[in-house]
């Protein structure tokens, strides 16, 4: 797949201000300073689409990009920031697990592990969660190109065995680096692969319509 177009729609405050569509949505999420940001513009190739700050727990809202004219890309709140107040973080935490346990048009989640850390409870209970919810994810792996790679391996591996105590079937892993683009081109990929399977799902049919007098 290749992005041909990437513009940025709409910031929602609330679940009522989310822009009503059939497109199909891929949403982005992460522990705050995970490098949310730099990895969709990196996912994008366009460097100011989503904003970089330097101070972590800045996404606020739901952003909406239209991606190719024919899918949503949707950039989450950061979860697990210390610095943000406690009825922010439960006021994004509610928002945040209603929009991805009520869009219906939510083909998947990328969720965010720093490749740079040992497991983290936050993202492994997050991941429980989604589990717990039937709501299909991915791992996608970020700056992998910081640390060695035997390092990042052995975070990953971690991370994927502790996911693995409380799950048999572990989701699809994506190392990757907003630097380098390492495995910016398998997460297209993936999103062509979904994309085409909903194309191929059957019509719904009704079966009264074949029933005989």
């Amino acid at each position: 797949m290749k992005i041909k177009s990437a513009d940025f729609l709409t910031a929602a405050i609330s679940l009522g201000a989310c822009p009503e569509s059939d497109l199909p949505e891929f949403a982005v999420i992460g522990r705050s300073n995970v490098g949310k940001s730099s990895l969709i513009n990196a996912f994008t190739s366009r460097k100011g689409l989503a904003n970089v700050s330097r101070q972590p727990g800045r996404t606020q809202t739901i952003n909406f990009f239209l991606i190719n004219k024919a899918w949503h890309l949707v950039d989450l709140p950061g979860y697990g920031y210390a610095k943000v107040a406690k009825t922010k973080r439960e006021r994004f935490g509610g928002m945040i697990s209603r929009f991805l346990t009520g869009r219906k048009n939510l083909a998947a989640v990328m969720v965010l592990i720093d490749s740079n850390i040992p497991p983290q409870q936050i993202d492994l209970d997050f991941t429980q969660w989604l589990m717990g919810e039937g709501i299909p994810f991915v791992l996608v792996f970020t700056k992998v190109d910081r640390v060695s790679p035997t390092k990042a391996n052995a975070n990953i591996d971690a991370f994927t065995a502790a996911m693995a105590e409380f799950s048999d079937n572990v989701p699809m892993v994506f190392p990757t680096s907003s630097v380098s683009k390492l495995g910016i081109p398998d997460l297209h990929r993936l999103v062509s692969q979904v994309l085409a399977s909903r194309n191929k799902e059957p019509t719904a049919v009704d079966d009264e319509n074949d029933d005989e007098d």
